[in-house]
């Protein structure tokens, strides 16, 4: 998969892609069915995605509580996995905030990335102050010579798939609700750092990892499944996380620590994909490290348990 950051500057084998637009946060089910618009739209034609780096709300609010579901990298990773030719991850800027809906449409898709198609969510917005919306698109590609595609919006049950409630199930510590409309577990990815190395003092030694940038789920335990993506000992493991402040030890950032079950061996600087199976419990502050090693031998009995019957 290629990655173009500037629509001003695109060679002649990145143009005439068929793309499908939108922040693609999490990469849910609503996500695949426009992916699989676009695939199906021009087959002959490369399948680009156009997104945002850094999301627009980003942008427009630097001081909010993180919220992605994915790093940028993640998204680049997952996107690749679905047959993703072309990434133009475009540079989301104040000159790119500017643009009216008839210039985006006109600068970056039909001069700067030279798209033959492109496919939208029905409530897809775009242009500043977001004053168009998929209908005003289709008139500008008509205008502009691209076609476009208008995918409906996906429900399940009585909601909309969408990252929002997406982050709200994952608030709730609702793993399996997220999991069905993501289309698959969330996953925290990233590379694993030096912690503190507690955990090796008790007895349970974690892979420990960043989770700045990224909405926070429910605070607490959870079973996972841990895929090593790299390094010596790349595979498929089980395991459980703690996911939180650690109150036990003082203030702390929130990461992700995972023990590992029946492995042995250096992470240290290995990237790891964690998904969250199952919220076992709430973060909780005990009164002696005896009382936190009970408990964590049942957190691992119960997260064996739960693992053992996907």
């Amino acid at each position: 998969m290629r990655i173009i950051r500037d629509y001003e500057f695109v060679s002649d084998e990145d143009r005439g892609a068929t793309a499908a637009i939108g922040n693609f946060d999490g990469v849910h089910r609503g996500h695949l069915t426009v992916i699989e618009l676009a695939r199906t739209a021009a087959p002959e034609a490369p399948l680009g995605i156009i997104t945002f780096e850094p999301h627009p709300r980003e942008f427009f609010a630097p001081d909010a509580p993180p919220f992605r579901l994915m790093s940028a990298e993640a998204r680049a990773h997952r996107l690749e996995k679905l047959g993703v030719e072309k990434l133009y991850e475009l540079k989301f800027n104040a000159q790119m905030a500017s643009l009216t809906p008839e210039a985006f449409a006109r600068d970056v898709l039909h001069e700067g990335l030279g798209v033959g198609h492109v496919v939208v969510g029905a409530d897809f917005c775009f242009g500043k102050g977001r004053a168009g919306n998929a209908d005003d698109l289709k008139s500008f590609g008509e205008t502009y010579g691209f076609g476009v595609t208008i995918a409906p919006l996906m429900a399940q049950g009585d909601d909309t798939v969408s990252s929002t409630a997406i982050r709200k199930a994952l608030s709730d510590g609702d793993t399996r609700t997220a999991k069905e409309m993501l289309g698959h577990w969330h996953r925290i990815d990233g590379p694993v750092i030096t912690g503190e190395q507690r955990g090796r003092e008790l007895g349970y030694p974690t892979a420990n990892m960043s989770i700045d940038g990224l909405h926070q789920p429910a605070f607490g335990v959870y079973a996972v499944l841990v895929d090593v993506l790299d390094g010596p000992h790349k595979g498929a493991y089980h395991g459980v996380a703690s996911l939180g402040v650690r109150p036990m030890f003082g203030e702390n950032k929130a990461n992700l620590e995972t023990f590992i079950f029946d492995f042995k061996g250096d992470l240290y600087g290995a990237d790891l994909s964690v998904a969250l199976i199952e919220h076992l419990r709430g973060e909780e502050k005990f009164d002696s490290l005896e009382a936190l090693i009970t408990k964590m031998d049942a957190d691992s009995a119960q997260a064996r348990a739960v693992l053992a019957a996907l």
